[in-house]
């Protein structure tokens, strides 16, 4: 499993959002790096949910993906501001995740919170510069920003091995 970072808007589409809804699709992301990280995500990646454009800024909870990645739908939607007119059905340009909630950080971590974790000072994220929408994160800053948040990664192992198992049971 890997872990990643998610940015979103919360006047657009917050974590409370993502709670209220079964999955949804992470489309609209149009940086070509950021895109190649979508295409390396896997079903049972988590992601952390971070709120950008927002005061405070912050990440608010944990997302899982729930499906890899496949054509962004709004390239090809005339009028959409994501529509990509050089792209196309046979070699589309853009990729999307979906991703379902998975947990809400008992405590919000502010962008300032996260700067003031010494072990989190390389994170790709606090980097002077860093504005990409998708990023990865290394296995000890999710597990960093995870406790500092509240929650037990040993819980979410659980559940996310729970729900592997029950998952091939069903399948």
């Amino acid at each position: 499993m890997k872990y990643w970072l998610l940015k979103s808007e919360p006047d657009v589409f917050g974590y409370p959002d993502l709670m209220r809804v079964s999955a949804e699709p992470w489309n609209g992301v149009r940086n070509y790096l950021a895109r190649n990280y979508l295409r390396q995500m896997q079903v049972g990646d988590l992601c952390l949910f971070y709120h950008s454009q927002a005061k405070p800024t912050g990440i608010a909870g944990l997302a899982k993906v729930v499906r890899a990645a496949y054509p962004d739908n709004l390239q090809f939607e005339l009028g959409s501001a994501y529509c990509d007119p050089k792209s196309t059905p046979d070699n589309p340009r853009w990729s999307m995740v979906d991703v379902a909630a998975f947990a809400e950080l008992p405590r919000f971590l502010s962008l300032d919170d996260l700067r003031g974790i010494p072990e989190l000072s390389e994170m790709r994220l606090l980097q002077k510069g860093n504005r990409l929408s998708v990023m990865p994160v290394s296995d000890d800053e999710f597990r960093v920003i995870v406790e500092a948040g509240g929650l037990k990664l040993e819980i979410l192992e659980g559940s996310i091995t729970k729900q592997s198992a029950e998952a091939t049971q069903v399948g």
